[in-house]
């Protein structure tokens, strides 16, 4: 098969490199060859692959060498579970620098280095919240990854994010075939999660490619830095995680999304009860103005 380039996005905190992790091991139990490159500071794309705390840095190796051209690909590109490759950009200190520098950086060695002509079937790029400017946005930019993947939630900060995201990948759609390939909800339990983001993922043009339940097991694996599929292969997580592997092994649909504006997506999340109905009566008044009792 012919390689294919997928990027996942979501809202930070939303269970990204999990989600990632956990969907590599089971493309990889399925005897697909698969590549991880981190694009997170952080560090923590590959670490359940690895058994890791965290992977040194192509950023942080090429700092120490003296400059990226000094490193080999066997420097940066480590082997995990069921021949997981493995790559973590990084990026500079908090505070100092753009760290989307680290994720131009990182690809372009690897691809100089010939990283993705290794009869590789997948690579997945693992970037940071929801951010889908810069550096962050070069896996879109620079045509790289064709199918973008957002991991979402029926929390309605996780569903502003993936609608931002579509926006993101529309506004370079147009110069380059990078697609929505579909949502993933990782859940957090909120009430009509799956209805929801199923109705997110039909007004976007796109599918909720999985639903994944929530369960303690996820973080149990997560303590021994490993995937659920790993750590316990027999249960019911592993086979959801297994489930969303073949469900994106086989995809097919891949669009050019079509964001909801604001207003939309409010009423969208009012419809849900995600959102209280605005009283503007009430906008901008003091709870002095409300007559409402100041308490201790």
């Amino acid at each position: 098969m012919a390689l294919r380039q997928c990027a996942i996005y979501g809202k930070g905190g939303i269970g990204k490199s999990t989600t990632t992790q956990n969907l590599v091991s089971a493309l990889a139990e399925a005897g697909k060859k698969v590549m991880i490159v981190g694009c997170d500071p952080k560090a923590d794309s590959t670490r359940l692959i690895l058994h890791s705390k965290a992977q040194d840095t192509i950023m942080q190796m090429a700092a120490d060498a003296g400059s990226v051209e000094d490193l080999e690909l066997e420097d940066v590109l480590k082997t995990g579970y069921r021949d997981i490759k493995c790559v973590e950009s990084g990026g500079p200190e908090p505070g100092v620098g753009c760290a989307g520098r680290g994720v131009i950086t990182a690809i372009n060695f690897l691809e100089e280095e010939g990283a993705y002509e290794d009869d590789l079937d997948f690579v997945f790029y693992d970037v940071l919240g929801d951010v889908v400017c810069g550096g962050f946005a070069m896996p879109i930019r620079e045509n790289k990854a064709q199918e973008i993947y957002i991991v979402v939630s029926g929390e309605m900060m996780a569903m502003y994010a993936a609608n931002n995201i579509a926006k993101g990948i529309v506004k370079y759609a147009s110069s380059g075939g990078v697609r929505l390939a579909g949502l993933i909800c990782n859940s957090r339990k909120t009430d009509r999660e799956d209805e929801l983001i199923e109705a997110l993922a039909a007004r976007l043009g796109t599918q909720m490619i999985h639903f994944v339940p929530r369960d303690n097991v996820v973080q149990r694996a997560e303590i021994r830095r490993m995937t659920v599929i790993e750590y316990d292969p027999s249960h019911g997580q592993a086979d959801e995680y297994r489930a969303l592997a073949n469900k994106v092994i086989d995809n097919e649909l891949f669009v050019v999304p079509t964001p909801l504006t604001m207003d939309e997506l409010e009423d969208l999340l009012m419809e849900f009860g995600i959102l209280d109905e605005e009283d503007e009566s009430i906008v901008g008044k003091t709870a002095a103005e409300e007559g409402i009792a100041a308490t201790a």
